[in-house]
């Protein structure tokens, strides 16, 4: 027996929407990045980009457990000495980009190199319920039906 390995001719990407609406953010972005890295195709080839492209609407609707939303602290640093920021995940759902939390969680849990970053680009994410990507014909999945946990009712 042989291992397969995919070839860039051999590679179709699908386009898939997610909607976002309830969904807890970890166990969203846990699904968009085994998509990006194409895990859960049988011709997942590891050193090969043969995921899909993600779209994801309704990310400022996306929904933490426990305190997380209040406790969650994202950092960055600005380039001079003592620099360092912070920003909670309340903080970034509510301000100008709510997009964010979501391309950060996905982003974290892809490989970093030039593989993740090429994967990483056929990620969409949009606050609203609107997207641009019409013509491709995404398929929707369903991210709420595969497990209860997915989502987060009040």
């Amino acid at each position: 027996m042989k291992t397969y390995s995919a070839k860039a001719a051999d590679i179709e990407k699908k386009w898939i929407v997610i909607d976002g609406d309830g969904l807890v953010v970890g166990r969203l972005a846990t699904i968009v990045a085994m998509h990006l890295r194409g895990k859960h195709k049988p011709s997942y080839t590891p050193h090969m980009d043969d995921g899909d492209n993600v779209v994801v609407i309704n990310a400022d609707k996306v929904v933490f457990t426990g305190k997380k939303l209040d406790q969650k602290k994202y950092y960055w640093h600005t380039g001079y000495p003592g620099g360092i920021k912070e920003r909670t995940a309340r903080k970034l759902i509510e301000g100008r980009f709510p997009e964010r939390v979501v391309e950060k969680a996905v982003e974290r849990m892809l490989p970093s190199g030039p593989l993740g970053r090429q994967q990483l680009k056929n990620l969409r994410v949009y606050a609203g319920p609107e997207h641009p990507h019409a013509a491709q014909q995404p398929e929707t999945l369903d991210v709420a039906t595969l497990s209860k946990k997915n989502v987060r009712v009040f």
